[in-house]
């Protein structure tokens, strides 16, 4: 909306501000949710709308927002018990939204304090239907470096992108307005095998919605991730090309991704054996654990088949 002023004789143009609201997908995130609320709480630009969306949660994730509502009023929990699935949890949180920018992050994410500030001057370009912007692991060593090195990546698949373009769940947002249009036509996926957010940004591409790299636009995220087995960070790695393939896209820079998400494993995988996120400290703690697991993994086999002699020789 732009509000004509009168002042000293001259018009003035202002535009007002856009209500940006924020979705957070949650399932079982007990350890990260109070975290990444907080971050939402401590704006210098209050949100609108702070939707956590619930999908099947086992642990105490709904009594933790339940006890935030108490002290904080835009704060609202809904309900996803439909299907486990990122895609229908990220969509109830969407329609859900009344503002006029819909934020969207991660339960382990800590946005900037002027994170809702970005959008909303980000925004002002009715061109712009969607953004993402940079990360920094929050839980990694060096996180600054980690910072100027994601953003040079991103800046720079941004600028690659002739034929598509990328939006990051972890920190991204859309005008309202454009996810109406498209939600209907964005694919499904009932295998939960392809990733929703790049899935969001091709269909918004590919009917002609501007998608930018918002560099101002910045956000921590946790690393955990990279924790997975070699088997599951692979099937991981794998959904985007499943989303490629969905939306017929055949370009070979945007399957970059996929080389830089393999290539930076093991080595990533193998600090973080040796870091405590949480303290910001090296240690042999994880490692000491890693080593107790597969020490019972290994002694368990070998009681069961002394217990299958010890029967086997009692009954002769």
């Amino acid at each position: 909306m732009v509000i004509n002023l009168v002042r000293c004789g001259t018009i003035v143009n202002m535009q007002k501000p856009l209500s940006v609201a924020v979705v957070i997908p949650a399932f079982n995130e007990e350890a990260t949710i109070a975290s990444c609320l907080e971050s939402c709480f401590n704006q210098k630009t209050p949100f609108s709308e702070i939707i956590v969306v619930d999908n099947l949660s086992t642990d105490k994730t709904v009594e933790i927002v339940t006890g935030l509502q108490k002290r904080h009023k835009n704060l609202k929990l809904v309900f996803q018990t439909d299907a486990q699935g990122i895609l229908p949890t990220r969509n109830l949180g969407f329609n859900a939204v009344s503002a006029d920018i819909i934020g969207r992050i991660d339960a382990d994410t800590i946005i900037d304090e002027n994170w809702v500030v970005s959008i909303q001057e980000t925004f002002m370009d009715n061109h712009v239907a969607a953004a993402s912007g940079p990360v920094e692991y929050h839980d990694m060593p060096l996180p600054k470096v980690g910072l100027a090195i994601d953003e040079k990546i991103r800046g720079t698949l941004h600028k690659l992108a002739k034929n598509h373009r990328f939006l990051f769940g972890t920190n991204m947002a859309i005008r309202k307005s454009a996810w109406k249009q498209i939600r209907d036509i964005e694919l499904q996926d009932p295998d939960n095998t392809m990733h929703e957010d790049i899935s969001l940004a091709l269909a918004l591409f590919q009917n002609d919605f501007e998608i930018i790299y918002a560099p101002t636009m910045l956000a921590g995220m946790s690393a955990r991730r990279i924790e997975n087995s070699p088997r599951d960070f692979y099937r991981y790695v794998m959904r985007f090309e499943n989303t490629f393939r969905a939306y017929g896209l055949k370009s070979t820079s945007a399957r970059i991704p996929i080389f830089i998400y393999l290539l930076i494993y093991f080595p990533v995988r193998t600090i973080r054996k040796f870091y405590d996120g949480e303290n910001s400290k090296f240690t042999l703690a994880k490692l000491k654990d890693d080593i107790s697991l597969m020490s019972d993994k290994i002694k368990r086999p070998r009681l069961r088949k002394d217990k299958v002699v010890i029967d086997e020789s009692s009954e002769l």
